[in-house]
């Protein structure tokens, strides 16, 4: 049998595991480790606004954790960069969607990385929100869409989304947080970057975290401190330091519209390696011209101010947000 070829790493004499193609280096699994924490830590340096430092003034951060490889890296670095700092509290949220077989083991997870770290650790439901278990809105989804056209071309994520987002705020709020942390990695942000311009949708692309330079009244700033470090690289570093991750995708995901911006987006990187950074920046330079045309007197961006929903009062576009709108045709099929 033929000798397997090892490559070494580009920084240093120990076999690499993993090869960056948009960089051309080889890396072993310290130096990976060290050169994801570079990148987390000056991106978490410029989306973490501290005060200047006060008695008895704290900055409370609430990060969202699923029990998958990205949230157990978000928090693992959080962890690591600001365990030393006294006016920084961590706490880990989970939020419980009702998918049986899944939700239950990467719950598990989260809070034993939690617990190890000694973070605290808390935890909702859908239906302490008042919503339905993921697993009966999948069942009822096809009833709803005959009596609600737009139903039709949604798959369980767009209600997932939607109401994972109200109990991330409510977990949130629940701690009092100043920031929530989400673990999105560079193939999210810019499969969401690809579907906003899909569909022509500047608002949301706008939206888009990080918050901390252009923030929405009433609502804690999000932050993406790992967004710059590829799906592939957070496994690796994931495993390289044994955090205990669940690594099963949702039963429910393979819907998704997602899904093709995924093989669109990796079909792209194989073809031209730096294109997920691109559309990133493309979206950061949209937002930074924006930015620009909404600053006050005093060179600050305005506050972006939203309504309160009619019917919950959480933050919405809209007079009704969607939450309350999913959450009626579900009540209607009850």
């Amino acid at each position: 049998m033929p000798a397997i070829d090892i490559s070494q790493c580009s920084r240093c004499p120990n076999p690499a595991i993993i090869f960056q193609e948009y960089s051309g280096q080889h890396y072993c699994s310290s130096c990976l480790i060290r050169s994801v924490r570079k990148r987390i830590g000056r991106e978490l340096r410029k989306q973490l606004v501290l005060p200047k430092s006060e008695k008895n003034q704290f900055t409370r951060i609430m990060v969202a954790i699923s029990g998958g490889k990205d949230s157990a890296v978000l928090l693992e670095t959080l962890h690591h960069f600001l365990k030393d700092r006294r006016d920084v509290i961590l706490i880990a949220g989970c939020v419980d969607e009702g998918i049986e077989g899944y939700r239950k083991p990467s719950m598990e997870c989260a809070e034993k990385l939690a617990n190890s770290l000694g973070i605290e650790f808390k935890t909702l439901s859908y239906k302490s929100l008042g919503f339905d278990e993921m697993d009966n809105v999948v069942k009822i989804m096809p009833i709803i869409s005959k009596k609600h056209e737009e139903v039709k071309g949604m798959s369980p994520c767009s209600f997932c989304g939607v109401f994972r987002r109200q109990g991330i705020n409510k977990l949130a709020s629940e701690a009092d947080a100043h920031y929530v942390a989400l673990g999105h990695n560079l193939d999210d942000m810019a499969q969401t970057v690809l579907m906003n311009l899909q569909k022509g949708d500047l608002d949301r692309t706008l939206r888009l975290a990080p918050h901390s330079w252009s923030p929405i009244e009433g609502m804690a700033p999000r932050i993406v401190p790992i967004r710059w470090i590829p799906e592939q690289e957070v496994q690796a570093y994931a495993m390289s330091l044994d955090l205990p991750f669940h690594d099963d995708e949702c039963p429910h995901s393979h819907q998704a519209l997602r899904i093709l911006h995924r093989d669109v987006v990796a079909r792209m990187e194989d073809a031209v390696p730096g294109t997920r950074h691109g559309l990133v920046h493309s979206a950061d330079s949209i937002k930074e011209i924006h930015i620009k045309s909404t600053l006050n007197d005093d060179s600050k961006p305005k506050k972006k101010i939203a309504n309160d929903c009619e019917i919950c009062g959480e933050i919405t576009s809209q007079k009704i947000c969607k939450a309350c709108i999913m959450k009626k045709w579900i009540v209607e099929q009850s």
